[in-house]
């Protein structure tokens, strides 16, 4: 099992540039395929993007590809979310999340652990 926990969101203006961390607690971290998924008031939750155990393999919803890069350090058990040209459509509480079993997804359902999330707002 595995506890997440996010930070790093908050208020910025269109085009701004920010990094949300995920820290993992555990000894399994690398063992875990890790995403971001966000969900904006009123909608369903939507995939961001999700990198593999050893962080080779990288997956990114259209919406955020070119813009936004995830990483991780297993040595750190942290993952990343680098998100530049930020956009009012990108307002959305930020979940970070782990899938347990080999793979990766774009399926929000698909992940085991999830963190509390961490919300960004961007002004237009």
């Amino acid at each position: 099992q595995v506890q997440l926990v996010e930070s790093g969101g908050g208020l910025v203006q269109a085009g701004d540039s920010l990094r949300l961390s995920c820290a993992a607690s555990g000894r399994t971290f690398s063992s875990y395929t890790m995403g971001w998924i966000r969900q904006a008031p009123g909608k369903e939750r939507e995939f961001v993007a999700a990198i593999s155990g050893s962080g080779g393999i990288t997956y990114y919803a259209d919406s955020v590809k070119g813009r936004f890069t995830i990483s991780r350090d297993n040595a750190k058990n942290t993952v990343y979310l680098q998100m530049n040209s930020l956009k009012p459509e990108d307002t959305a509480v930020y979940f970070c999340a782990a899938k347990s079993t080999r793979g990766m997804t774009m399926t929000p359902s698909g992940y085991d652990y999830w963190g509390q999330g961490t919300q960004l707002t961007v002004s237009s």
